[in-house]
C-alpha cells in the first residue's frame, strides 16, 4: 500500500486499470441502453415529435352538411366569409414594397395596416397572418382578377352556419357553437381544431358524426428557426353528409303561423302509419342566426337564455296536464280490464263524489244513460269516473305504458325530451317523488282527476302522437323520426304491434269519429270545404302549477286509412279545446289536404 504525503490511504496501483475498466464498461452499458430506448424502443414516437417539429398545418375548415326537408329545401347549411391572408415568410422582402401597394390599391386598403400586420407576422414566424376579414363580393372579384399577380396573398375562407328560415323549425333544427377549451382536450383526438364548431342541440347535435365533415389543409416544412421551406402537398377537407329530414316545409310553415296569436304551445304533425314527423313547432322560438354572430348583443343573449317565457325550451316534447285527450287511455282500460265491456251503459250526472270531493260534470247536468261513444263525443266526465274508479290506477297505468306514455318516445332528439308521469300505487306509496315512503298513500280524489287526465297525470305532445297513431293505425305503436328512414345509417324504426283487443281499438276510432261528426269537434269544417273525414278528441286541461287553463286537440286524417295526425296545444289558453287548438289543427289539414 502506498501512502501519500498526508498519510491517506490511496488505491493500488495494481487495482486501478480495473477501476477504470468497469467504470467505461458501465457508462458504456448506460450510454447503449439509452441508445436502444432512444433508436428502437421509442423511434415513432420521436419520429413524431421530428416531423411536428419541422412539419406545419395550414388547417383548411370543412363545410358542414346541409340539413333539408322532405322536398329538398334547405332548412341549414354553411354560409362562406372571405378574408385575404398573406403568408409572410414565403415573399421575399426586396418585392414586399411592389406587392403592398398593388394590393392596397386594388382592395382599397390603408398600406400601413398591411405593413403592420406583415411585419408582425414576420417578427413573430407565423406561418399566415389575417389582412382583411370578410370580403365583400367586390374585392373578391378584383382579388380574383389578378391574384396570378400577386404572390403569398390567398383568400381564405370561414364558414358560417347559416339558417335561412331563421327561426323556422329551430328546436328540430337545433344549432352549433364552438368548442370550449375544456372539449378541446378530448375532442382533439376524434379531429376537432380549437374553436370548431359542434352541434349543440337537435338534429345538429344528434348528427353531428354525419353532418361535421373532415378537416384538411395545406402541409408545409419550417427550419429550425420555423421559417417556411416548402410546401409539401394539400390535403382537401372533406364536406360533412347531407341530413334529409321527413319534415315538409309547407306544413312546418303554418304549424309556426297558427301559433303566432298564442301565448306559448306547440303543434306536432305525423304520419300515423310509420312516426315519420311533418312538422314540430314550438312557441316562443329563437332565431337560429344568433349562434352564428361573432358578436352576441347583451340584451338579445338574455331574451334567450333568460327570458320567463323560456324560448328555448322545446314545448312538444315537454309534459302536461292532457284534460279530456287523455280519456281514450281511461276508455281502453276499461274494456282491457273485461270490467266495462264494449256494451256498457253508464249514467251520467251533475256530479259524482269521491273522497270529499264532488266532481262535477262539464255541463253541470249530465248526459243521461250513454256508452263509449256517446261519452267520448260529447267528452263525459262522469262516465270516466266510473270506468277509472271501476278498474283502479293500475289498470290505467298498465294500458298507458302499452300506448307509449311515461316513457320516451323513440324520437332523435331526445336530450330535449320529458317522460311526464303516470301515476301508479307504487309512485304513491314511494312518496309520489317528493314525500316519504308510506306517508303519500293514494286515495279516492286522484282516481277520479287521473280518469280525465288531471293532476297525477302529465303527458307530452309527442306521446299522445303516438297514443292516438295507434287509434288510427289499428294498434301499431309507432316510433316518432325525424331523419327519413329510407337511409339505414340515420334510424332504423320499427312498429310495434300493441297487446291491446283490436276490437277495443275499433270502438275508441268510432267514437272519436262522432266527435267530429256531431261532438265538441263538429268546428273542424267550418268554414272549409272537402276536407277528408277526420277523427279526433277535444281536450280543455287544469294546469296543475297553478296556471290558465291548457287547450287540447288530437285529430287524425282520413278516418279509414289515416295518413296525418295532428296534436295541437295551446299552453294557459282558457275557452277550451275546441276554441284555441282545434282552429290550428285545422288550418293544417287544410293546406295538406290542398297540396295532396
Amino acid at each position: 500500500m502506498i501512502k501519500n504525503s498526508s498519510n491517506k490511504k490511496v488505491i493500488p496501483l495494481k487495482r486501478q486499470p480495473l477501476v477504470l475498466i468497469i467504470f467505461s464498461s458501465i457508462s458504456f452499458l448506460l450510454i447503449l441502453i439509452r441508445l436502444i430506448f432512444l433508436q428502437l424502443l421509442n423511434y415513432e414516437s420521436f419520429k413524431k415529435m421530428s416531423d411536428e417539429n419541422r412539419i406545419r398545418l395550414i388547417a383548411s375548415q370543412p363545410i358542414r352538411g346541409r340539413i333539408l326537408d322532405k322536398n329538398g329545401y334547405v332548412l341549414a347549411d354553411s354560409r362562406v366569409k372571405y378574408s385575404l391572408i398573406i403568408k409572410p415568410q414565403s415573399l421575399k422582402e426586396r418585392y414586399w414594397e411592389k406587392h403592398k401597394s398593388t394590393i392596397s390599391d386594388l382592395l382599397n386598403i390603408d398600406q400601413n395596416l398591411i405593413q403592420k400586420k406583415y411585419f408582425d407576422g414576420l417578427r413573430n414566424q407565423k406561418l399566415a397572418v389575417n389582412i382583411i376579414d370578410d370580403l365583400n363580393v367586390e374585392q373578391l372579384i378584383k382579388f380574383k382578377e389578378n391574384e396570378d399577380n400577386l404572390f403569398s396573398f390567398e383568400i381564405a375562407t370561414k364558414l358560417i352556419r347559416n339558417y335561412p328560415y331563421k327561426s323556422l323549425a329551430a328546436h328540430v333544427i337545433g344549432y352549433t357553437q364552438p368548442i370550449t377549451d375544456s372539449e378541446y382536450k378530448f375532442l382533439s383526438k376524434k379531429g376537432y381544431k380549437l374553436n370548431d364548431l359542434i352541434g349543440r342541440t337537435g338534429i345538429e347535435y344528434v348528427y353531428e358524426d354525419f353532418i361535421r365533415g373532415e378537416w384538411g389543409g395545406e402541409m408545409v416544412e419550417v427550419n429550425s428557426l420555423g421559417k417556411f421551406q416548402r410546401s409539401l402537398g394539400v390535403k382537401p377537407s372533406r364536406q360533412g353528409e347531407d341530413i334529409e329530414l321527413t319534415i315538409d316545409i309547407n306544413l312546418q310553415l303554418v304549424a309556426e303561423e297558427v301559433l303566432k296569436d298564442k301565448k306559448a304551445g306547440a303543434i306536432i304533425v305525423m304520419d300515423p302509419r310509420d312516426g315519420a314527423i311533418r312538422a314540430m313547432a314550438s312557441k316562443p322560438t329563437f332565431d337560429l342566426n344568433f349562434f352564428s354572430k361573432d358578436f352576441k348583443p347583451e340584451k338579445e343573449y338574455n331574451n334567450l337564455f333568460n327570458s320567463p317565457e323560456k324560448p328555448l325550451f322545446n314545448r312538444a316534447l315537454n309534459a302536461y296536464d292532457p284534460g279530456s285527450v287523455w280519456k281514450i287511455v281511461t276508455a281502453l282500460a276499461g274494456l282491457e280490464s273485461g270490467k266495462f265491456p264494449i256494451d256498457t251503459m253508464l249514467e251520467t250526472k251533475p256530479c259524482i263524489t269521491y273522497g270529499s270531493q264532488c266532481f262535477r260534470e262539464h255541463n253541470d247536468l249530465g248526459f243521461g244513460i250513454i256508452g263509449y261513444e256517446d261519452a267520448l263525443r260529447v267528452s263525459s266526465n262522469t262516465f270516466f269516473y266510473q270506468v277509472g274508479y271501476g278498474v283502479g290506477v293500475d289498470e290505467i297505468h298498465k294500458v298507458s305504458k302499452k300506448l307509449g306514455f311515461n316513457s320516451l318516445s323513440g324520437i332523435e332528439i331526445s336530450e330535449q325530451e320529458n317522460i311526464g308521469l303516470v301515476a301508479s300505487s307504487k309512485w304513491a306509496k314511494e312518496g309520489r317523488g317528493w314525500g316519504q315512503p308510506g306517508r303519500t298513500p293514494w286515495v279516492p280524489e286522484d282516481i277520479a282527476s287521473m280518469s280525465i287526465g288531471q293532476f297525477v297525470v302529465q303527458v307530452t305532445p309527442i306521446q299522445l302522437a303516438r297514443a292516438y297513431a295507434a287509434i288510427a293505425n289499428g294498434g301499431y305503436l309507432v316510433n316518432p323520426h325525424l331523419a327519413k328512414k329510407d337511409d339505414e345509417k340515420l334510424s332504423d324504426k320499427k312498429l310495434i304491434k300493441i297487446d291491446i283487443d283490436p276490437t277495443h281499438i275499433r270502438l275508441i276510432k268510432d267514437g272519436l269519429r262522432k266527435v267530429v261528426e256531431s261532438g265538441t269537434g263538429v268546428s273542424i269544417n267550418y268554414g272549409v270545404s272537402n276536407l277528408p273525414p277526420v277523427s279526433g278528441k277535444t281536450g280543455t286541461a287544469e294546469d296543475g302549477e297553478g296556471g290558465l287553463d291548457h287547450a287540447w286537440f288530437v285529430c287524425f286524417t282520413p278516418s279509414e286509412k289515416s295518413e296525418l295526425l295532428v296534436v295541437a296545444f295551446a299552453q294557459n289558453t282558457p275557452g277550451g279545446g275546441s276554441v284555441h287548438a282545434l282552429p290550428m289543427a285545422r288550418e293544417i289539414i287544410k293546406v295538406w289536404n290542398e297540396n295532396n
